[in-house]
C-alpha cells in the first residue's frame, strides 16, 4: 500500500521499520488521564495493533503493529480519548491533526506531591489548549518545584514551580526549623534576625522547604503562582545542552504569551531546508542571536513587577 509518509506523521502515526505497518501516538497533556481510557487503549492495541502498548518518555502512549489500511479505523476509535482529554481537533473522527509540537509533559504536581508549588497537570492542559495543533517542533515540560523531577531543563521550554513564602510572625515560635531546612536542603536564603527568620528575595528559589518544615504553619505559600522559565535545552546527536534560566518569578499568562510569540519567531526564521522540515528552536536562536529571539519572545508580555530577566543567555554543552 502506497502511503504519504509526511501526511502519516502529521496524523500522529509513526514510520516504523516494518513495511506497511505503523504505530499510533496518543497525546496525554500533563501525563494524567482518567483510568477509563486505558481500556480503550487496550482495545485499539488488541484489535488493530500487535497487542502491546509502549509508554513513551513524553508520558503518552504508542500503539505499534497497526497496518496502514487500519489507520482510519484507529482514528475513529481514538475519538473518545481526544474528546475526553479535551484536545483541540479541527476535524472530528480524523485523529490528531499535527504531531510537531510534542506531548506536554509534567510531574504529578500538587494534586499529589507535598513539594509541588502548583497544579502542573492543570497548567499543562491550559498550554495544550493554547498551542495545539501545530506542526512546529516544540518540546514543553513542567515541574512543580526546583527539584525538577520532570527534567524540564532538557526541553525547549522548561517551567518550574515557585512560591513566594509568606511569614505570619504571630505564629512563628523562633524554633529555627525553616532556617535549618533551607540551609540543608535548599540555597540558604533564610537567616535569623532577632531570632526570627528573614528571607532574601534575591536568593530565594521559591522551593517551599521553609513551608513544609515549619512545625507551626507560620510559613504559607503565596496565593499567586510564580514560575522559573528555562529555555532551549535539548538532547539529540548535535550539541546537546541543558536549558538556561530566562525569567524567574514569572506568571502563567506571560509564559503562554512567550511560547506563542516563539511560534511566530520560528515561522519567521526557520530554515526551509531543515531535515524533515523541522529545526530545533535552539539552532535558530544560535543563528539569529539571542537578542533577536528575546525581542520576539517578550512582544506584548506584561511581567510581574519583581520578575527577574536574564538579559543574555549563553548555553554550554557538548560541541561537535
Amino acid at each position: 500500500m502506497d502511503i504519504n509518509t509526511k501526511q502519516l506523521k502529521k496524523n500522529a502515526f509513526r514510520v516504523t521499520k516494518v513495511r506497511g505497518v505503523t504505530a499510533s501516538r496518543i497525546r496525554v497533556p500533563g501525563g494524567h488521564l482518567d483510568a477509563q481510557y486505558l481500556s480503550k487503549i487496550q482495545h485499539i492495541a488488541q484489535t488493530y495493533g500487535n497487542g502491546t502498548v509502549h509508554i513513551t518518555s513524553r508520558q503518552g502512549f504508542e500503539i505499534p503493529g497497526i497496518p496502514f489500511e487500519k489507520m482510519p479505523d484507529v482514528n475513529a476509535e481514538l475519538q473518545p480519548l481526544i474528546e475526553g482529554l479535551n484536545i483541540n481537533q479541527p476535524e472530528v473522527g480524523k485523529g490528531y491533526s499535527a504531531s510537531g509540537t510534542r506531548n506536554i509533559t509534567a510531574c504529578v504536581g500538587n494534586r499529589v506531591c507535598p513539594y509541588a508549588c502548583y497544579d502542573t497537570t492543570g497548567f499543562a492542559q491550559r498550554i495544550e489548549k493554547a498551542v495545539f495543533p501545530n506542526d512546529l517542533h516544540f518540546k514543553i515540560a513542567l515541574t512543580g518545584c526546583p527539584n525538577d523531577c520532570a527534567k524540564v531543563r532538557m526541553h525547549d521550554f522548561g517551567i518550574m514551580g515557585m512560591t513566594e513564602p509568606q511569614l505570619d510572625p504571630e505564629r512563628c515560635i523562633s524554633c529555627g526549623a525553616c532556617i535549618k531546612a533551607c540551609k540543608k536542603k535548599s540555597v540558604e536564603a533564610l537567616h535569623p534576625v532577632n531570632y526570627r527568620p528573614q528571607r532574601s528575595h534575591q536568593k530565594c528559589i521559591g522551593c517551599g522547604e521553609c513551608i513544609i518544615n515549619c512545625p507551626n504553619m507560620a510559613w504559607t505559600r503565596s496565593n499567586k503562582k510564580y514560575y522559573r522559565l528555562t529555555l532551549l535545552g535539548r538532547t539529540g546527536k548535535k550539541n546537546p545542552r541543558l536549558g538556561e534560566d530566562f525569567i524567574k518569578w514569572v506568571d502563567e499568562d506571560s509564559i503562554i504569551k512567550i511560547i506563542l510569540n516563539t511560534y511566530d519567531y520560528v515561522k519567521e526564521y526557520i530554515d526551509p531546508n531543515a531535515p524533515g522540515g523541522k529545526e530545533h528552536i535552539g539552532y535558530i536562536v544560535d543563528r539569529t542571536g539571542f537578542e533577536e529571539f528575546k525581542k520576539w519572545a517578550l512582544r506584548g508580555v506584561e511581567l510581574p513587577p519583581f520578575a527577574e530577566i536574564n538579559e543574555n543567555i549563553y548555553w554550554n554543552g557538548v560541541k561537535y
